[in-house]
C-alpha cells in the first residue's frame, strides 16, 4: 500500500476558472519542471507543451473545468469537479517536498491577486 499526499487551494466563493488563467502558465510550468517532462530542447518537446497548455488554457478562459496534469510522474495538478479549486497530488513524495512545491504554487496564486485558502492531506491509505 501507499500513501497519497495532496496539498489544497480552495479558491473563495465566486472565483471562477477564467480567472486562474494568468496563473496557469506558470503553475502548470513547475509541476512539468518537477516532472522532468517536456523540458527537453527538440522541438517535438516544446510543441507537446505547448499544445498541452494551449488546450488547458482554453478550457480556463471559457469558464471550464481544465484537464490539468494527471500523468505519470511524481506531482499531478488535479482540479476536481465539484467545485473551482486546485490540487498537487503525489504518491511518491514525501509531505515535505509536496510542501515545497505547494509553496511556489502558492507564490504566484498570490501575485495573481486570486483569494484562496490552503489545505493538506498527508496520508490517504491507496490499495
Amino acid at each position: 500500500m501507499s500513501k497519497s499526499h495532496s496539498y489544497h487551494f480552495i479558491f473563495k466563493k465566486g472565483t471562477e476558472y477564467k480567472d486562474l488563467v494568468p496563473a496557469f502558465p506558470d503553475i502548470l510550468g513547475i509541476i512539468l519542471k518537477e516532472n522532468d517532462h517536456f523540458q527537453g530542447n527538440e522541438a517535438s518537446d516544446e510543441e507537446n507543451r505547448e499544445m498541452f497548455e494551449l488546450l488547458n488554457i482554453q478550457d480556463l478562459q471559457e469558464n471550464r473545468k481544465p484537464e490539468g496534469y494527471n500523468r505519470k510522474g511524481k506531482y499531478r495538478l488535479m482540479f476536481p469537479l465539484d467545485r473551482v479549486e486546485v490540487y498537487i497530488k503525489s504518491t511518491v513524495a514525501k509531505p515535505a517536498d509536496i510542501k515545497r512545491v505547494a509553496e511556489k504554487v502558492k507564490e504566484i496564486l498570490s501575485a495573481s491577486g486570486l483569494e484562496f485558502t490552503t489545505s493538506e492531506d498527508d496520508g490517504i491509505e491507496l490499495a
